[in-house]
């Protein structure tokens, strides 16, 4: 890996599917994650702001490096130039399933 490789990952979380850039990802020391880091925001125009690329900054502000849990990566690119990052929601029949937790408690006295 280089200074100049670009991994665009794309991964879901909460509903929402992200799409970042990033110079490196390595399998990170948590077991079942990936460890994303220098995660790279296009310098735009600061007359035209992309809302969905302005609201991944702020979700990222400060964070020198996010592990995502593999079941949530949907695909990693190594790519030749980094494009707009953003967030998009998943709408009602598209074909992302969130890896399945149980959301009640058991109660196993009963």
């Amino acid at each position: 890996m280089t200074d100049k490789t670009i991994y665009k990952v794309i991964f879901h979380n909460q509903g929402k599917v992200f799409e970042i850039f990033a110079r490196d990802l390595h399998q990170g020391g948590i077991f079942g994650f990936i460890e994303v880091e220098k995660i790279l925001f296009g310098e735009r125009s600061s007359v035209v702001v992309d809302p969905s690329e302005e609201n991944l900054k702020s979700e990222f502000k400060g964070v020198n490096r996010t592990y995502i849990p593999m079941h949530s990566i949907i695909r990693i690119d190594e790519v030749e130039k980094e494009g707009a990052a953003k967030i998009t929601k998943l709408e009602a029949g598209e074909n992302v399933m969130p890896f399945p937790v149980y959301s009640k408690s058991v109660d196993i006295d009963k």
